[in-house]
């Protein structure tokens, strides 16, 4: 494990010499887990990242092909005392939208290395005996002098009426969606210049074990410099954390999220990604399963804004505690 000057020295040296390396970043920057191809276990890291992977499925075999999935919410009061806490501070002017998240126990009949191979996502993450991760959201991508953004925010069930027109004309979820662009645009703009967004607030449609889920999504783009993978790590680090999974303005929202959230995030919802010497690839960790002493935690949230209300959040909180297994 490496603390953040070590781990912005070890990207930097190895973007400098343009050699590849898969890297995992906590939600706070404290730790992270830095390492080259040939470091790589694979009984101990599984990784699948857009194109790149070290995950062999043909070694794969299912100990039980139907899935047992149960969850246990925190009670609704539990959840509107922190709720409430970030209500006061957006009541006050001191932030304008938190990613307010909760531990959810979970019971499952396979384990987190099968969650990896079974699961359905594009960015994918397991380590030993500590977290499985299966997330739809890209944090940056990185091809030649090109960076690009994909914030999501915005998550409706499928099944309800009218979902799609529900969701784009809902008035808190506008509010929270154009804080976020507006952030990370202003993100990209300390790395990159001619910063624009090419797509606002798409559908795309994720299926899960229980239902089928929309959510929304911008596309941000800016132009690099040709030096900029011979400071990757310092470059890097600037942009986090992530904004769609802390909040704006950052710094004073993770004074909110602190006090709000009374439990630790650890790597949930910090950064996972791969460097190929020439381009990058990286993903937000949401979808989270954490082992605790053998125990499954499973971590969610979203975003509060002025305009939100504490049952739909609740709501929404315990929809997005699932496995993309079907």
């Amino acid at each position: 494990m490496l603390n953040k000057n070590q781990a912005i020295e070890k990207m930097n040296r190895l973007g400098k010499a343009r050699k590849p390396f898969l890297f995992v970043i906590d939600f706070l920057g404290v730790n992270s887990i830095i390492f080259q191809p040939d470091e790589i276990n694979d009984s101990e890291i599984l990784f699948s990242i857009g194109s790149y992977t070290n995950a062999d499925k043909s070694k794969f075999r299912t100990t039980n092909p139907q899935l047992s999935f149960f969850k246990f919410p925190i009670p609704f009061q539990s959840y509107l005392d922190s709720f409430e806490k970030v209500k006061k501070h957006l009541d006050f002017g001191n932030t304008y939208l938190v990613n307010l998240t909760q531990p959810t126990p979970i019971s499952l009949s396979i384990g987190t290395q099968e969650i990896f191979y079974r699961s359905n996502a594009p960015y994918k993450l397991w380590l030993k005996d500590q977290f499985v991760v299966f997330s739809p959201e890209i944090f940056v991508q990185i091809e030649k002098d090109s960076i690009a953004s994909f914030p999501m925010k915005g998550t409706i069930d499928a099944a309800i009426p009218d979902a799609e027109r529900i969701i784009l004309n809902d008035v808190k979820e506008k509010a929270e969606h154009n804080t976020i662009v507006d952030l990370i645009r202003n993100d990209l703009s300390m790395l990159a210049s001619n910063v624009r967004v090419e797509r606002f607030r798409y559908i795309e449609r994720v299926k899960t074990n229980q239902k089928e889920l929309l959510q929304v999504s911008s596309k941000i783009v800016g132009d690099l410099g040709s030096d900029f993978f011979d400071e990757l790590g310092s470059r890097f680090f600037q942009l986090l954390p992530a904004g769609s999974i802390s909040g704006a303005p950052k710094t004073k929202t993770l004074e909110v999220i602190q006090e709000a959230e009374n439990y630790n995030r650890g790597f949930y919802t910090g950064v996972f990604g791969y460097f190929d010497g020439q381009n990058m690839d990286s993903a937000v960790m949401i979808r989270f399963i954490d082992e605790q002493n053998g125990t499954l935690v499973f971590k969610s949230g979203g975003g509060i804004t002025i305009f939100s209300k504490a049952e739909n959040e609740y709501q929404e909180l315990i929809d997005k505690v699932y496995v993309p297994i079907y």
